[in-house]
């Protein structure tokens, strides 16, 4: 059975659209705290979603964390649709402005990208990850500023570190991302695999393909 939210309908609009054809239409949409939150928790309270570190949260307190992204002008949450359904949630910040800062030279053009898959339901969609990762990689670069996105999972999580790789990241080796100890949040050191990926020369089709010459 579904979270009872991932019905209801965020006020929100959609920042970016992708019609993909025999696929549909990807949606990224910024997280709506209140709204989807119940879709939110039911996928951060999977132990499969141990390393992003709220296996024990409530309902209440993943809303809370959201609505501190949602004030925040350099960390942004999206719900990523395909069509009506969430499929991911994709996290973008400005690594200048995040402790990741602290453990490599940040570029000008720099985007830090954070991504959650939705647990699969139903019978696996050939084709899925490799279609949707195109159109996060269109969405990552739709402006023309941002030069390398920035990867760090967690080193212990080998999952999140492939997906890196089927998105084109190349790892830089391991970091360990320090302790951060404020009165609005807590994050404990991390060791975490730096990876980056450069603006492509030319973005992949909508359907996922690779592109020819």
């Amino acid at each position: 059975m579904r979270p009872e939210s991932t019905a209801l309908a965020s006020p929100r609009a959609d920042v970016y659209t992708e019609t993909v054809p025999g696929f549909g239409t990807v949606r990224f949409t910024p997280v709506d705290p209140a709204a989807d939150s119940a879709v939110l928790h039911s996928w951060v309270v999977e132990e499969r979603a141990q390393f992003w570190g709220m296996n024990g949260a409530s309902r209440e307190l993943v809303q809370e964390i959201y609505e501190d992204v949602d004030r925040r002008d350099t960390h942004h949450a999206y719900m990523v649709r395909l069509d009506d359904e969430p499929v991911a949630l994709f996290q973008t910040y400005q690594p200048s402005e995040d402790r990741v800062s602290l453990c490599y030279e940040v570029r000008e053009g720099d985007i830090g990208v954070h991504l959650m898959l939705a647990p699969a339901n139903g019978r696996p969609r050939p084709g899925f990850s490799r279609t949707l990762i195109g159109s996060l990689t269109h969405f990552t670069f739709r402006d023309p500023a941002v030069l390398r996105a920035v990867g760090e999972p967690d080193a212990r999580n080998a999952k999140a570190v492939a997906m890196l790789g089927r998105l084109g990241f190349v790892p830089q080796g391991e970091i360990t991302l320090p302790e951060i100890d404020l009165p609005e949040i807590y994050l404990p050191e991390k060791r975490a695999v730096l990876a980056f990926l450069d603006r492509p020369a030319v973005l992949p089709p909508a359907d996922g393909s690779t592109p020819t010459p």
